[in-house]
Formats: structure tokens, C-alpha cells, sequence
């Protein structure tokens, strides 16, 4: 989006602020950018988000999934009403979770990786409570999505022995597709909560919510490559923070998040590739700064680490974790040696 249209659209959302809350805007800043969807406004009252989407149906989608959730939890931001295309919400602080857990120390970092997990399920339960896991549109319920997730393992090949390739793709996709039970945020990146005030971590940004299987949403917070907890703490946090009210059993849950997480980290690094070939690499506190793809090859390492965690638990995603274990040298190797070119990289002897 040009500059001028950033300007026109600002103006836009500030006129409507003022005639909506009756009040006049003192100061604006773009938290995520001036070409991300959000503004911060500080109010004579104190400060809201205005919200603006492309996709009006997706504004009307979050702000009736934020009104019911707060009705049943604290962990998110209250719609302070639509109006037009234009959303407002309370402004949960500016302190962006991917960003605040990098500087913590070990012990605390676990500390709030698990209140991240608890709010992702107290999220959830509110979910249920107010039925929205019935009444939001169903996510990645068609072939085609299933399958571009599995067949993505491809990637690995020019990283790894290619051991994924032998492995049997009608089975993988027969055990990610799921019943839509769960209500599900969608996109748990750790960008997309922040710490306020009071210390109380809030998710925000539902425009993608809908219903799946519910685990996706954990999976996107520990498939997230900035994340700094390493998996096997994550795997811990989990099981401690678990809501036995869902629909599930822990093992059969910690089944399917596994081979998810698995597929949702080779799609991960797909992405750091393809954005790595185009833009070269990045800097992680450009990275963290903007919320951006994790385009450093310490992020692509950690990514296949995280994989190769979750895929070792099921024999059919192991060849899979081996080439991820293999792809993690490979940009190790990288971290090393600070070479920039991705492309044709094979394993290091």
C-alpha cells in the first residue's frame, strides 16, 4: 500500500474513532507497521485499536469471536464495536510476546511459555462455552488444503538423504484430517500476543478463526521459529497445562499435535526459504521488530529442530524428523559460516 493511501486510510480511521467514541484522538502509531491492518489511537480516554481489513467478512468473524469469548475469559481484546469495515478493540499494551520472552531468563521464559499454552486452552473452553466451535466456519476441511500441507515435505529434499519421500502420504493426510470440534484462533505466533500492564498475556488478531481440531492453535505457537523454548519443555508445558474438560484425551491429542506439528514446521520452513531466496537474510530483531517470517538461519534451525522433536513420537513421521534433523545441520552450518545463498545446500560433512 502506497503512502498515500496509508495517509487516507489513517485519516479515514481517525474520523471515524472520534465520531464513534465522541472523543478526539490525541496520537496514532502503527505497532505492526503503517501497512498492517491495525492502529493504535490514544484517546482523550486512553488507548483502543482501530482494525481495518481487507476482507470485511473476516472483521465481522473476529469481532463477533471477541465479543463472545468475553463473555467466558480474560485473554483477549474486547470489540469496542464495528462500525462500517472498521473495527475497534481494547488495546491489550504494546508489549509484543515475541519480543518480552527473549529477554527473560530460562526459568521464566517456561514460566510464560506456560501461561501462553493456558490461555490458548482457556481460549478455547470459552470457545466451547459460548458456542462458537459451532457456529464458526470450519478450517482446512477441504482435500486440497490436506494435501498441499503434506506434500510440502518435498522441501526437504535438497536439505536431507530424502527419507521423506518414502513415506506414505494418503496415510499422513488420513491423520490430519480432523472433526471441527475446537474453536481455534488460528495464527498463535508469539506476534500475536502481547504482556500488558498488569502482566496478563492477551491473543489478539482472530481474523483467521474458525474450527477445527484445536491442537493447530499450540502448534502454531511452538512451530512458531522465533519461540525460544526449546520442544521438550514446550511437550511438558502441554501436557501440564492440558484442559481435560475438551474433547480429547491427552495421549490421542499429543498423538495428532505431533504429526501436525510436524507438517506445520516443514511448512514454516518452506516459507523462511521462499521469503530467504527473495529477500536474503534477515535480522531477528527486524524479525521480531515487524513480526516478519523467521528469514535467519538460526530461526530455520531451530524450526527443523522442533520438528524433528515432534516427528520421532510416530513411526510414520520419523522419516520425516531425520531429514528435519538433517536440514537443522545444514543451516547450522550456515549460522557458521554466514553464507547467504539457500539454494542446492546439502547436508555438511
Amino acid at each position: 500500500m502506497g503512502n498515500e493511501n496509508n495517509k487516507d486510510r489513517l485519516r479515514e480511521l481517525v474520523e471515524c474513532a472520534e465520531s464513534h467514541f465522541g472523543e478526539k484522538v490525541l496520537h496514532t502509531s502503527a505497532p505492526g507497521g503503517e501497512g498492517r491492518a491495525s492502529w493504535r489511537f490514544q484517546m482523550e480516554s486512553g488507548f483502543i485499536i482501530a482494525t481495518s481489513r481487507p476482507n470485511f467478512r473476516r472483521t465481522h468473524l473476529e469481532a463477533v469471536a471477541l465479543t463472545k469469548i468475553a463473555e467466558h475469559c480474560d485473554d483477549t481484546p474486547k470489540c469496542l464495536g464495528v462500525v462500517g469495515e472498521i473495527m475497534f478493540q481494547s488495546d491489550v499494551g504494546g508489549r509484543r510476546l515475541n519480543q518480552e520472552i527473549v529477554k527473560f531468563g530460562y526459568r521464566q521464559r517456561a514460566d510464560v511459555a506456560h501461561e501462553a499454552i493456558a490461555s490458548i486452552f482457556r481460549v478455547q473452553s470459552a470457545g466451547r462455552e459460548s458456542g462458537l466451535n459451532k457456529s464458526m466456519p470450519h478450517l482446512g476441511a477441504n482435500q486440497e488444503w490436506i494435501s498441499n500441507l503434506v506434500e510440502a515435505t518435498s522441501v526437504l529434499k535438497s536439505f536431507s538423504a530424502g527419507r521423506s519421500l518414502s513415506v506414505d502420504q494418503d496415510a499422513l493426510c488420513e491423520r490430519i484430517i480432523s472433526p471441527a470440534v475446537e474453536f481455534v484462533k488460528w495464527d498463535c505466533r508469539s506476534g500475536n500476543a502481547a504482556i500488558s500492564d498488569d502482566g496478563r498475556l492477551r491473543w489478539f488478531d482472530f481474523e483467521y478463526c474458525g474450527v477445527r481440531h484445536g491442537a493447530e492453535d499450540v502448534a502454531w505457537l511452538i512451530g512458531d521459529e522465533a519461540w525460544p523454548v526449546p520442544p521438550q519443555i514446550m511437550e511438558e508445558i502441554v501436557i501440564s497445562a492440558f484442559d481435560r474438560t475438551s474433547h480429547y484425551a491427552l495421549d490421542p491429542y499429543l498423538d495428532y499435535l505431533s504429526v501436525y506439528l510436524t507438517l506445520h514446521c516443514v511448512q514454516r520452513l518452506k516459507l523462511i526459504l521462499k521469503e530467504a531466496n527473495k529477500r536474503g537474510w534477515l535480522s531477528k530483531t527486524r524479525i521480531r521488530k515487524y513480526d516478519d517470517a523467521g528469514v535467519h538461519p538460526e530461526f530455520a534451525a531451530h524450526i527443523c529442530k522442533v520438528g524433528a522433536y515432534f516427528a520421532q513420537r510416530d513411526p510414520l513421521t520419523a522419516p520425516i524428523g531425520l531429514d528435519l534433523e538433517d536440514a537443522q545441520k545444514v543451516f547450522e552450518q550456515v549460522l557458521r559460516s554466514g553464507r547467504k545463498v539457500v539454494e542446492n545446500m546439502k547436508v555438511p560433512a
